[in-house]
Parts: C-alpha cells; sequence; structure tokens
C-alpha cells in the first residue's frame, strides 16, 4: 500500500495516539484501531506496518464491508478450482498474499459469524485452509484491525466473538475526533490549504480571514479530518482572489435554493401489533410471514426516520451496520 501519510497535529491526545502506534509497531502483536470516520485509522495502520521489522514485506489491505458475506471468507482464505460456481481457477486468499507482512482489516466489526470463527482460527493456529481444499497452509501474518463500533459491547450483545476480541486486542489504539483536538483543526485547515494554493497555481498562500477561522473553529466535524479537507480544498478552489485570505467557507456542498426535492414518500403503514400478526396456513410459510414481519417493521422505522439509516438503526436495537445487513437482506437499498 503506497500513500502519502502525512500526520498534522500538536493536541495531547492525537500525539499520544500517535506515540502507542510507534511503541506497538515494534511487536509482533495484533493491534486494533478505534475512531470515528474519517479520523486516520488506516495511516495509523500504515504507520504500525512501516515502523514494524515488516517494514519490508507487503501490507495487505481488505474493507470487510465492501464484499458480500458470501465471498469474504474466500477473499480472506483464499479457494481451489471448482469450490464453488464462477470459481475457474484457484486463487490465493489476503492470508497468503500478506505471509511474511501485514494484513490490514478494516471495517472488522462487518465480518459474518463464520468468518470470525475461520479468523480466530488462523490467528491462533498460523494456518488457513482455502475453500475447497482438504490441507492447511502455514502463514506468517501480523493482524491490524479497525473499526468504528463498540466491540465489547458487540461481544457483550453476541454480534461478535469475545474469543476473537481478546486474541485481537494485544494494543488497542482509540484515535481521538476532530471536534476533540482543539487548535489541531486550524493547524490542519492551512496545511490543507497551503496544499491546494500550490496546485491551484497560486504564487502564494494568503491564509483564511478571521471569520473564516472562526467558523472553522466552531464546526463539529462530524466526517473529521476526511471532511476538513474536503471543506478547505472546496474553499481554496472555489475563491477567485488569490492574493486576498479565503472568506467563504461552505460546509454542505449540496446546499442550494435549487436543490432538487425529495419524492415524497408513501405513507407508512399502521405498526402491526405483534399479537395481531396472523399465523401461517402452512408450517412452510413462517420464514416467509417472519421475513414480511420483519421488513414491515424496517419499512416503517426507516420512514419515520425520513431513510436515515444511522438514526434509525437504534430504534430497532441494531448497530448501523446491522441494519444495513438487513435492509440488504430485504432488498430496501432500492428505495433509501
Amino acid at each position: 500500500m503506497e500513500r502519502e501519510a502525512q500526520f498534522v497535529g500538536e493536541s495531547p491526545a492525537f500525539f499520544d495516539a500517535l506515540e502507542r502506534a510507534s511503541r506497538a509497531a515494534a511487536l509482533n502483536r495484533p493491534v486494533l484501531v478505534i475512531g470515528e470516520r474519517g479520523t486516520g485509522k488506516e495511516l495509523i495502520a500504515e504507520r504500525l506496518h512501516r515502523l514494524s521489522p515488516r517494514w519490508g514485506e507487503a501490507m495487505i489491505v481488505l474493507n470487510c464491508a465492501a464484499l458480500p458475506e458470501t465471498l469474504i471468507e474466500a477473499e480472506l482464505f483464499g479457494h481451489e478450482a471448482g469450490a464453488f460456481t464462477g470459481a475457474t481457477r484457484a486463487r490465493a486468499g489476503r492470508f497468503e498474499e500478506a505471509h511474511g507482512g501485514t494484513l490490514f482489516l478494516d471495517e472488522l466489526a462487518t465480518l459474518s459469524a463464520a468468518a470470525q470463527e475461520r479468523l480466530l482460527r488462523a490467528i491462533e493456529y498460523g494456518e488457513v485452509t482455502r475453500i475447497g481444499a482438504s490441507r492447511p497452509l502455514r502463514v506468517d501474518v501480523r493482524i491490524i484491525a479497525a473499526t468504528n463500533e463498540n466491540l465489547p459491547a458487540l461481544a457483550e450483545q453476541g454480534c461478535f466473538r469475545a474469543d476473537l476480541l481478546d486474541r485481537l486486542s494485544f494494543e488497542v489504539i482509540t484515535l481521538p475526533p476532530l471536534r476533540a483536538r482543539g487548535d489541531d483543526v486550524l493547524l490542519l485547515a492551512e496545511h490543507y490549504g497551503r496544499r491546494m494554493a500550490t496546485e491551484a497555481g497560486w504564487d502564494g498562500w494568503p491564509g483564511f480571514s478571521s471569520e473564516a477561522r472562526q467558523a472553522l473553529s466552531a464546526h463539529v466535524w462530524p466526517g473529521n479530518v476526511r471532511e476538513l479537507r474536503n471543506v478547505v480544498e472546496r474553499a481554496v478552489y472555489r475563491w477567485d482572489e488569490s492574493e486576498r485570505p479565503v472568506a467563504e467557507i461552505v460546509f454542505d456542498p449540496f446546499e442550494s435554493p435549487w436543490q432538487p426535492r425529495r419524492t415524497p414518500e408513501p405513507p407508512a403503514a399502521a405498526v402491526v401489533p405483534t399479537e395481531s400478526v396472523s399465523l401461517p396456513s402452512e408450517p412452510g410459510d413462517l420464514r416467509a410471514a417472519v421475513d414480511r414481519y420483519e421488513r414491515g417493521l424496517i419499512e416503517q422505522a426507516l420512514a419515520r426516520h425520513r431513510w436515515n439509516q444511522r438514526s434509525t438503526a437504534p430504534e430497532l436495537g441494531l448497530t448501523y451496520d446491522q441494519l444495513r445487513h438487513a435492509m440488504k437482506r430485504h432488498g430496501l437499498f432500492q428505495r433509501a
């Protein structure tokens, strides 16, 4: 994985996270990186790899949320030719590709229960077995995993294996959100502003006006550093007076008086009390009836929250990722 990895900041919370990553890098132990979206989890993972004795070997990245549940095990452990429909030739998995180096598992909490079990065995025994194979392969891989979920809470709910969490949590590095980093907001804004000015061909960097700096400092940054970079680069790109400090900051690029109106949602059906649910006419209809009822509950909750998945999930007692899996299972993404 090749990228420009720059860490900008001076806050104690930020330096503490970097220090923990630097100390953990030298040890051949798994590390969990926890943080909100946009806080730089992948950059910390790269730091852990580059400062480790494995720096000369490969760092393989797998976003566990980017693949359907049916393919995640094949991606992790590989498969033999003919192991399943479409497997026309053998393929090494990410564990084999990372042999001697580091395997970075992003969005760890989205792994299925079956994949969690096989991952635990791979970590404990240093062996992986391709799907369709009868013999295991020895692998030497360091695991770094990242998530924005509360894994101990998921383990208590039975949604994540507690024994896998124990194996992965030798060291846990929790990244502070940008709103907790104080003056780092303006340091980062100057950093990205200066880079964008150079890219735009400006002769120099005039900085931000006092009003713009106040606006940047006051924003809560739900998207953290990733959001700040977009906001700053957009402000510089749109500013036509390169000799004057940038004075206009737009936090929401979709804001416009001509923004298309949202298509009206059909009226939500009334919630049917559990006691009034009709029983299936035949035993074979039970699964279909349960699926229809579950889909109806999810649709109604989504409608009440204007199809905002993050605000709907807590009402249903689900995590954000669990709700997305349920929506995918019921084909509800077409309406979202």
